[in-house]
């Protein structure tokens, strides 16, 4: 029988993610509009953004936090230009995104000493391969695979070596070991639901000495310059971006970080993220035709997770689209690069209720496409 529960939200998307609940356009200070973001006040409320980052996630107090443009994109992609070179890398990948980062690395940049470590969609490469005198770069949690690095054991305390993380689709969702992590960047439109088009940075201590002693062999255009002189240009850490920036997507990330500490912080992010997740991990468990990507479970993405379908590919594009349609899930298709099968975003700001609803949407568009075969 066709459902006629649907979910108040069916708004699945990995990326701009849902909005958090009960959110309002309407609810967000208007009084910045039309300033300038070097004015006390726009400076004031970048430099907020920061400030708040850093206590709800935890950011040791050593650690810089700046806002960049051009989304988790931009802030990857400067980081990997100022301060890979200085020593041989190891590349950890597992989907779409991390593959981008080795060919950026391997035919942009040109680094002749890398070594690049693969591991198949679902599938976490052996991380143990780190040569920890060498800088490694890999995601935290693969977006397009579903598959997350379970912890920070593998990074060694002593290491020689720069660990750089993308961890757009982990942050406010995962534990994160920030005295492992040298370089983070992420986006506000992942977990906490924001607004695209600016990316995060975040820098331990030996990631800014490297800043200070190694100097790139390739021009910097202006938009990833962060160090002058052999010094952190930390005004961009302060609330002074390299360019203009939306000062109303800030004030939307703000709404954000006000609404997780209206919910318990860190830990409750952590939990409604683990309850999205328990409640695909028990239909998974009864249900014969759908499997997780990631083939083990203390590797599986809480955010983004995605599935195999005892399916064609033509009928989970008619399933997908069914969804659609009937206005109960929209966005759940697996990534152009990834192998076919759905993807649906479990970040806090989803609603357990909703992926509760959207499951028996799921078994009948499921019937519905198969049934001729």
């Amino acid at each position: 029988m066709k459902p006629t529960l649907k979910p108040k939200c069916p708004n699945f998307s990995s990326g701009p993610c849902a909005k958090r609940p009960g959110y309002s356009l309407a609810s967000l200070p208007s009084d910045i509009l039309g300033r300038s973001h070097r004015s006390s006040l726009g400076k004031a409320r970048l430099a907020k953004s920061i400030t708040e980052t850093k206590r709800i996630l935890g950011i040791p107090a050593d650690y810089h936090v700046g806002i960049l443009p051009a989304s988790d994109t931009g802030a990857f992609e400067l980081a990997m230009w100022n301060l890979l070179g200085a020593r041989p890398v190891d590349i950890f990948t597992w989907e779409s995104f991390g593959e981008g980062w080795a060919t950026d690395i391997v035919k942009q940049l040109k680094l002749a000493d890398v070594r690049h470590i693969k591991g198949g969609y679902g599938e976490l490469p052996d991380l143990s391969q780190w040569n920890p005198k060498n800088d490694v770069v890999f995601t935290w949690n693969g977006t397009t695979s579903g598959v997350k690095v379970p912890d920070g054991g593998w990074i060694p305390a002593d290491r020689e070596g720069l660990t750089l993380c993308d961890a757009t689709s982990a942050v406010f969702a995962m534990e994160l070991p920030w005295e492992k992590l040298d370089v983070v960047t992420y986006s506000w439109q992942k977990v906490l639901g924001g607004e695209a088009a600016h990316g995060m940075l975040v820098l331990s201590p030996r990631a800014v000495q490297r800043l200070k002693e190694y100097k790139p062999a390739w021009p910097l255009p202006k938009i990833f310059r962060i160090a002058k002189g052999g010094e952190l240009m930390t005004e961009i850490f302060e609330g002074s971006t390299i360019n203009t920036p939306s000062m109303i997507a800030n004030e939307d990330y703000l709404d954000a970080l006000a609404w997780a500490d209206s919910i318990g912080g860190l830990q409750g992010l952590i939990k409604r993220s683990n309850d999205n997740l328990a409640v695909f991990e028990r239909f998974v468990a009864k249900t014969l035709w759908i499997s997780f990507l990631a083939k083990e479970a203390a590797s599986r993405s809480n955010t983004s997770v995605c599935f195999s379908l005892d399916a064609t590919p033509e009928q989970v594009k008619a399933l997908t689209k069914l969804l659609d349609k009937e206005g109960v899930a929209y966005d759940i298709g697996s990534y152009k690069d990834a192998p076919p099968g759905l993807r649906f975003w479990c970040g806090a700001t989803v609603e357990a209720s909703d992926l509760e609803a959207v499951l028996p949407w799921l078994e009948w568009a499921y019937a519905e496409v198969t049934k001729a075969a």
